[in-house]
């Protein structure tokens, strides 16, 4: 049987091209890593999705087994894993997060 919390990611990832697993919220981060990605997700004014992992403590082990990563903040890009804060930072500073974006046709909000 599927675990109900990996369908849940899946559906989460399936059904929106950014996804941010965090800690809180984009406007109440609830730890600085979580919320170093929401400024740089800003910074790139990209639409995303965000699940604090904090209110559901399933989704806070699930999302750790589904991405075999263990720590949060975890992005997602078009269903992908993308990495930790410390990935999406490096990726940010050297090209590779926008070229990712715009590669998935995600175009900075107006």
């Amino acid at each position: 049987m599927t675990n109900p919390v990996f369908k849940r990611i899946e559906d989460d990832i399936k059904n929106n091209d950014v996804v941010l697993y965090m800690k809180g919220s984009p406007m109440f981060p609830q730890c600085g890593f979580s919320a170093a990605v929401i400024e740089v997700l800003n910074h790139f004014k990209v639409d995303f999705e965000a699940f604090d992992i904090l209110q559901d403590p399933s989704l806070r082990e699930g999302i750790k087994q589904f991405s075999e990563w263990p720590t949060i903040p975890q992005l997602y890009v078009k269903g992908e894993f993308v990495g930790g804060c410390d990935i999406v930072r490096e990726m940010a500073a050297n090209g590779e997060l926008v070229a990712l974006f715009e590669q998935n046709n995600i175009k900075p909000k107006a």
